[in-house]
Order: structure tokens, then C-alpha cells, then sequence
């Protein structure tokens, strides 16, 4: 098998584990989405992949639930077939995890063993792979959290938790990307473009993890009006706790004004980024991904106003998964632009002359 194809089908498998990452927020969306974030208070990374297999298994798992303030707060009336409902969710949440692991691992060590990937590459990977375990670290801390008397998962976790997952994601997409396209195509100019889009990457990973201060923080249940945060432009109570910076990162209200301003400003910068992009000679390719990356921003947008108006759990669960997408769109046009240059001087003067 020739070098390129080798290298393209490294990337392939890239490319799935990128599709892995964007399931587990599938998965995890839904147990905050229901409300199961602190229901499995017991990890065993290594030798919980099975379920319970007994009654009295499964009686343990719940007596440990029981010991949380949600429980005794929340749900004080839980049966044990209302814990399990809630349960498998986030057991398979966490098994799938785990086959993400192994997707990883064993292909990883098999490429290296057959020569397929080079030693530098091969660090990158390892990096990634250990940046994966500390995010599966991050997410048991935070359910942890549910034994110290908190009744929701801390947002002081979640938003670094998923910020630390679209990295992963990030860095899993480009060099995906460039394994299967290592030789980017020339461009003459369009380096503008190229930098607004790497802008563009930047503010969507920071939005996102806004939108996870928001579901961390309740901010989904109050000021459901919009653009004003009803009727006024910073939200009423945005200064309400103590110590003062714990607002930025806590209070509902203030993390939804935050997420706001800087989604409206990410969506300014990706619309301008979208309208170039489809402007330029760029070939088909380039424009169909900037054709998805406009429809995808645009669907945003409305998603995000929606959900804020309508104050669904269920809406704003389909917004965080748009996110990723439109993160993921956002990113490939941003790969399609790496062989972009500066035009020679002479041209610029050219173009200038004929204007």
C-alpha cells in the first residue's frame, strides 16, 4: 500500500473519532438534558463497562444517588425504576466513552507498529489521547461534586469540561484533514479571509463554552425575552452574589447576557467570514462549505433566540449540537484556506490600476 493511502486512511479514522467526540456530547447533552448528571456516583473507568447485573447491584448504585443533596433536595420520593431510567443513559454516556478509548488506542498502536505514522505525529496523538483522559477525568470530578451538597453540576466544571472537548475535537478535525489533504491547494490571496475564519474557530469554541455556563447556571430559566433582557439591556440582579466575579461565571442572569453579547459578535464575524468565502473563486468545494457554514450560523442563531425566548431544556439540547456542527463546518473552511499566500505587489498595484 502506497504512503498517501496509508496517510489517508490514518486521517480517515481521525475523522471517526472527530464523529465519536460529537456522539459524546450527543450522550452527555442528554443526561444533563434530563437531569441525570449526578445519578452514577461511582466510576470505574477500567472495569464498569457492564451494568448492573443484579438486583442488589443496582440497589447499591442507588443507596449511593441517595446520599446526594439532589436526591434528598430534588427527588426525595425516587423509586429504584425511576433511578434506573435515569441511569442508562448515563451508563451507555459512559461506555461509549470508553469505546471511543479503545477506537483510539488499538488503531493507534497497530499504525504505529506498521510504520504508518511517524514519531512526531505519533506524540500528537498520544497528547490528544491523554488530553481524552483528562476530559473523562473532568467529567467524573464534576459528577463527584453531587457528594458535597451541590444540586446540578457546577458550571465552573461544565464550561471547561466542553471547552476542553471542542479542543479535542478541533485538533481531531485538522489533522484528519490534513492527513487526507496534506498539500493544501495555492491560493493567491484571500490571507484576510483566512484569519477571520481562524477568529471565527476561536469564538465559537468561547461561545460554546459560554452556552455550557448558561445550562450550568439555570441561565435557560430566567429573562426569556430578547434582544432586551426584558426590557433591559443588562439584566436586573446581574451584580446579585459575592465575591463580584463569581456573577461571570454563576449568576444565571449575567452568564446569559454574557453568552448573548458574544454570540451575536461570533455571529457577526462567521456571517462576514460565509458572504466572502461565497464571494471568492474558491472552486465548488470550497463553496459548498461555506454555503453550510452561512445556512449553519443562520440556524444558530434562531436556535439560540428560541431557546432563550422559549426557556425548552429540549431546544437548547438541539442548539448545543448545532453548535458543534457549525464548529465543525467552520473548521474545514478554515483547512480549505491553509495554502492561502499574499498576492505579489505587482498584482495588488494591477488590480488597483484597473479599479
Amino acid at each position: 500500500m502506497s504512503s498517501r493511502r496509508q496517510q489517508s486512511l490514518v486521517g480517515t479514522w481521525l475523522l471517526v473519532i472527530a464523529a465519536m467526540i460529537f456522539g459524546m456530547v450527543v450522550g452527555g447533552g442528554d443526561v444533563r438534558t434530563i437531569g441525570a448528571g449526578f445519578i452514577l456516583q461511582q466510576w470505574q473507568p477500567f472495569f464498569g463497562i457492564l451494568p448492573p447485573q443484579s438486583h442488589a447491584a443496582w440497589v447499591h448504585l442507588f443507596g449511593l444517588y441517595q446520599r446526594t443533596a439532589q436526591f434528598q433536595t430534588l427527588h426525595p420520593t425516587m423509586t429504584l425504576a425511576q433511578f434506573k431510567a435515569l441511569a442508562w443513559p448515563d451508563i451507555l454516556d459512559r461506555d461509549w466513552g470508553r469505546l471511543m478509548a479503545l477506537v483510539f488506542a488499538v488503531p493507534l498502536a497497530v499504525f504505529w507498529w506498521r510504520g504508518w505514522i511517524s514519531a512526531k505525529l505519533g506524540a500528537w496523538l498520544i497528547a490528544l489521547f491523554a488530553a481524552g483522559a483528562i476530559e473523562a477525568t473532568m467529567g467524573w470530578m464534576m459528577t463527584y461534586q453531587g457528594m458535597f451538597g451541590l444540586l446540578h453540576p457546577s458550571p465552573l466544571y461544565l464550561g471547561p469540561h466542553l471547552v476542553l472537548a471542542m479542543l479535542i475535537f478541533t485538533a481531531m478535525l485538522w489533522t484528519g484533514f490534513s492527513l487526507r489533504h496534506p498539500e493544501p491547494m495555492p491560493i493567491e490571496g484571500y490571507t484576510g479571509l483566512r484569519t477571520l475564519l481562524t477568529w471565527s474557530v476561536g469564538l465559537l469554541i468561547v461561545t460554546i463554552g459560554m452556552g455550557a455556563l448558561v445550562a450550568g447556571s439555570g441561565g435557560l430559566h430566567v429573562d426569556h425575552s430578547f434582544p432586551l433582557m426584558n426590557g433591559h439591556f443588562f439584566p436586573r440582579r446581574g451584580w446579585a452574589l459575592h465575591p463580584v466575579w463569581l456573577n461571570l461565571v454563576a449568576n444565571p442572569r449575567t452568564v446569559q447576557f454574557e453568552h448573548r453579547v458574544v454570540a451575536t459578535m461570533t455571529a457577526g464575524v462567521v456571517i462576514v467570514a460565509a458572504s466572502i468565502g461565497l464571494r471568492a473563486p474558491l472552486g465548488p468545494r470550497a463553496r459548498d462549505l461555506f454555503l453550510l457554514l452561512a445556512g449553519l450560523i443562520t440556524l444558530q442563531y434562531i436556535l439560540g433566540m428560541s431557546t432563550v425566548v422559549s426557556g425548552m431544556g429540549d431546544l437548547g439540547y438541539i442548539h448545543e449540537l448545532t453548535a458543534v456542527l457549525l464548529l465543525a463546518s467552520c473548521i474545514a473552511c478554515r483547512h480549505a484556506l491553509r495554502g492561502a499566500v499574499p498576492r505579489p505587489v505587482a498584482t495588488k498595484l494591477t488590480m488597483k490600476a484597473a479599479e
